[in-house]
């Protein structure tokens, strides 16, 4: 099975109630499960972190006032800035990249998905601590476009 196809499944069960799907070919077996907790603890969990969409609004508004380009990650997982925890980051606000360069990585599942970026130009800003988890969609960078 090609990770575009596990990626697929994964955003699917995403946006359904489904806990966990298993699938069995000649070549291969996937099985993708997440965890849901009883009513009474998600709910307090809910409450308890802040939502998403206030940080997505913080994040438009900015990029918005300086015409930053967002990168967002495509996945669910673990953002990590560099390739080892002995390397150095793949960028830093105020490093000039340029489109499909390497900006970090989002662990899923234990494969390493490189998250590149958008267009040629300098990170505004970095969004997320390393180590930290991050949802589909969810804006990482704030690239100022190059001139």
């Amino acid at each position: 099975m090609e990770f575009d196809e596990i990626r697929k499944l994964i955003e699917f069960l995403q946006q359904t109630d489904i806990t966990e799907l298993r699938i069995e070919r000649e070549d291969s077996k996937v099985r993708i499960r997440r965890e849901k907790l009883p009513g009474p603890q998600s709910e307090a969990l809910q409450h308890t972190r802040p939502a998403a969409p206030e940080k997505t609004e913080a994040v438009r508004e900015i990029s918005e006032d300086r015409k930053l380009i967002t990168i967002t990650s495509p996945i669910v997982g673990i953002f990590h800035r560099a390739p080892s925890p002995e390397s150095p980051p793949f960028v830093e606000v105020g490093s000039s990249v340029r489109k499909g360069q390497v900006l970090c990585i989002v662990e899923a599942m234990k494969l390493m998905n490189e998250i590149e970026s958008d267009a040629n130009g300098t990170i505004a800003r970095i969004l997320i601590e390393n180590g930290h988890a991050v949802e589909y969609g969810e804006a990482l960078f704030l690239v100022e476009p190059a001139s």
